[in-house]
């Protein structure tokens, strides 16, 4: 069974440094697993790491896309699968790195997605129903169609309640997800940072400050001036969605960085949540070790012991 070491938890707990560090200890190579680090010129707003922090460790997944692509999980599974293969292949154990928790979990348990093409016509139909009669009107609407995607989708994620009505519409499909009932399909030690709540949205916040001072409004600016629509995938992550408000005068700045601090604060909690249904994680709470230093033996000692690593 192929090898994989998954450092994953809630953004801004520091995964970047952990997995970098613990791929240079083992001499190996990184997958991000976050949904978009994959596009170009997205570097602040998505806190890539830039080629310094990366100190030589090669990055798979970072920068394969243009902002105006599509990337879904389905295609993340397909691409990391190959990456973990490639790697195993030459006597490494590479490190999934991320925190978008759908990708991850769709990996390592081999989840199985419907097949079905869309279509942009009704896609189109769709969007202008919810623009006429909300979001809700579209999720009741799934309810009755398909109930138990309705429940698992919050009514306002507009995105997946309609690839679950085009699916249904267009192949019969449900768009729940099927998962390998074998459980995991790799030898993984999965690793998942943790720290104390106040502590966390400090760094949340710090992080978007310094997103702001690095140049975040310049870089949302010099994407829509280069053609790239505020409809796009990439544009409708947080940090992106927020500035675009504020270019386009409908908000001011200051409730911009607020906006962005809350729903990252917001996704963080729901990270959280998601992990906690994987019942082979084992947390690392960052807060109770002395050091970093102490932190990243206890990591490597846990990893080496699971995977049989000298």
């Amino acid at each position: 069974m192929e090898r994989v070491i998954a450092v994953i938890g809630p953004t801004a707990v520091g995964k970047t440094k952990v997995s970098i560090d613990l791929a240079r200890k083992l001499n190996t190579e990184i997958i991000s697993g976050d949904s978009m680090l994959v596009y170009q010129q997205m570097n602040i707003g998505t806190a890539k790491p830039d080629m310094a922090e990366r100190r030589g460790v090669t990055h798979h997944l970072v920068d394969c896309l243009k902002p105006t692509e599509q990337f879904s999980v389905a295609d993340f599974q397909q691409l990391a699968a190959q990456h973990i293969t490639a790697i195993n292949q030459q006597g490494k154990v590479p490190v999934l790195v991320g925190g978008t928790g759908l990708y991850v979990r769709a990996l390592l348990e081999d989840y199985q997605f419907n097949s079905t093409a869309g279509s942009e016509k009704l896609r189109l139909k769709l969007e202008n129903l919810a623009d006429l009669y909300g979001n809700t009107y579209l999720h009741n609407k799934l309810a009755v169609k398909d109930p138990d995607t309705a429940a698992r989708l919050h009514p306002n994620d507009r995105r997946r309640i309609i690839r679950a009505l085009e699916v249904n519409e267009l192949g019969g499909e449900r768009i729940s997800q099927a998962k390998n009932p074998q459980g995991l399909v790799y030898n993984a030690a999965v690793i998942a940072l943790t720290l104390d709540r106040a502590a966390l949205y400090r760094n949340i916040n710090l992080r978007v400050d310094q997103m702001v001072t690095s140049g975040l409004v310049a870089e949302v600016d010099g994407l829509l001036k280069q053609g790239v629509s505020p409809e796009c995938q990439a544009m409708k992550g947080i940090g992106y969605k927020e500035i675009v408000a504020y270019l386009q005068g409908d908000t001011d700045l200051a409730q911009a960085v607020e906006n962005i601090k809350q729903a990252t604060r917001n996704f963080a909690k729901r990270q959280l949540t998601w992990y906690r249904k994987m019942p082979y994680i084992q947390w690392f709470k960052v807060d109770e070790y002395i050091d970093y230093a102490n932190l990243m033996e206890s990591i490597y000692r846990y990893v080496a012991g699971k995977l049989g690593l000298k």
